[in-house]
């Protein structure tokens, strides 16, 4: 399993905290973009889904929409979501062929040890659509290691994270990097690309 027992154990134990830091995603960029990037009745998958509010947001935008969590805390939350399809599943349980017009993973695959990350890549790449839209946020840096709450993080370079997804079949394009207080309460800079199958 990609995803370690203390990082899942950390989650499920600040679920609800973790849901009101997503509480507003409307001024989301990066979601609305994703969203106004999917054709009418477009199938997606958010991988990594947490409480589902991204999920959610989709399917409010008329979108099918599937979202998968390791964490059963987050799944429930995900599934009360008008309009979600959500279910328990590590990322090693990533699979179908041609499945999806879009698949977003926002800060999810961070949590994936290095030498599994270019296998769920590439099923990744497999699942989409021909043309299909990936959304990957990672936190950027190198090495990996434990947040003060105890979850495990593998961290990258954009350009090696790019370089990952053109190894697995996918072609990046645009990229935007920030910094931002996330659950543990300390700045990081991450990194979102937007890659195509």
């Amino acid at each position: 399993m990609s995803v370690d027992k203390e990082t899942l154990g950390v989650y499920g134990a600040r679920a609800q905290d973790y849901a009101a830091m997503t509480d507003d995603l409307a001024d989301d960029k990066h979601l609305t973009a994703f969203i106004a990037a999917m054709p009418a009745g477009a199938r997606v998958m958010d991988i990594g889904c947490g409480p589902g509010r991204a999920a959610g947001q989709m399917a409010a935008a008329g979108l099918t929409v599937d979202a998968i969590d390791a964490v059963p805390e987050m799944v429930a939350m995900a599934a009360a979501q008008p309009g979600v399809t959500a279910w328990q599943a590590t990322f090693d349980q990533i699979a179908g062929d041609a499945l999806y017009d879009g698949i977003w993973a926002n800060f999810s695959l961070l949590h994936a040890p290095r030498a599994a990350l270019p296998g769920h890549l590439s099923a990744i790449h497999r699942a989409l659509k021909s043309g299909g839209l990936f959304h990957i946020g990672m936190k950027t840096g190198e090495g990996e290691g434990r947040d003060d709450l105890g979850r495990f993080y593998t961290y990258y370079t954009e350009a090696a994270l790019r370089g990952l997804l053109i190894a697995a079949g996918l072609t990046p394009g645009n990229g935007w990097t920030g910094r931002d207080i996330g659950l543990a309460g300390n700045p990081d800079d991450w990194s979102v690309i937007h890659a195509y199958a």
